[in-house]
């Protein structure tokens, strides 16, 4: 009988190859924001007929160009997903090590949604749009998944928030319970004012990425 044997497979590399994955997709879950943003931001003052004050960012995804912010939709969806699943990895086994990061994923679904479910036309936009349009399918099913992805959101904030107080980060954790009444606040000042819904959703994307960021600069998984 003979025996065979068999070199031993390396595993050290394996610590320094997740630690690296771990922190690109903290990178990825931090610019999700940022960049949704800069990508809105900059159509809108390139669009013609697009008003800021009248407009929402989603509505870039009409007429021509609209597929640069349908692509936005997609990419911030999957940044978002990879935030989450870095979320996940730095909260295991503690506190808002579950939900917190379902919840983050539910909101980047929200954007998958969006990009396939477009917004309606409105507000003279695209160039030469009525003031007011009959509500179709596909924009309610828009507006249906804006929803529920701010209010995921607004939850993962409040989740997230004991994490932040656990890591001794008590204005962090402070500051995230009072986020979701400021963005819900803004939803609620859209009726009177678009602007206000559009701060109220750039608020939400920038404390998601500082908090992704946080967590991971105060978690000993990284």
């Amino acid at each position: 009988m003979t025996d065979t044997l068999t070199a031993p497979r390396p595993v050290l590399p394996a610590a320094p190859a997740a630690r690296s994955g771990r922190r690109w997709a903290v990178a990825a879950g931090a610019a999700a924001g940022p960049l949704f943003l800069v990508v809105g931001l900059g159509q809108g003052l390139v669009r013609d007929g697009f008003d800021p004050g009248r407009n929402a960012i989603s509505q870039l995804a009409l007429g021509e160009g609209g597929w640069i912010q349908t692509v936005s939709f997609l990419l911030t969806g999957a940044l978002l997903a990879a935030g989450a699943c870095a979320l996940r990895r730095v909260l295991r086994g503690g506190p808002g090590g579950v939900w917190g990061p379902v919840l983050v994923g539910v909101f980047g679904v929200s954007f998958w949604a969006a990009a396939a479910f477009p917004a309606d036309p409105g507000a003279g936009f695209p160039a030469g749009a009525p003031e007011e349009t009959v509500p179709s399918g596909h924009g309610a099913v828009h507006m249906a998944a804006g929803v529920i992805g701010y209010l995921a959101l607004c939850a993962a904030f409040l989740v997230l928030a004991r994490p932040l107080a656990v890591r001794g980060l008590r204005s962090w954790a402070v500051t995230s319970r009072v986020m979701p009444v400021l963005v819900l606040a803004g939803f609620l000042a859209s009726a009177a004012s678009v602007a206000a819904f559009t701060a109220a959703a750039a608020l939400g994307l920038l404390w998601l990425s500082a908090l992704t960021a946080r967590l991971a600069r105060a978690s000993a998984n990284l």
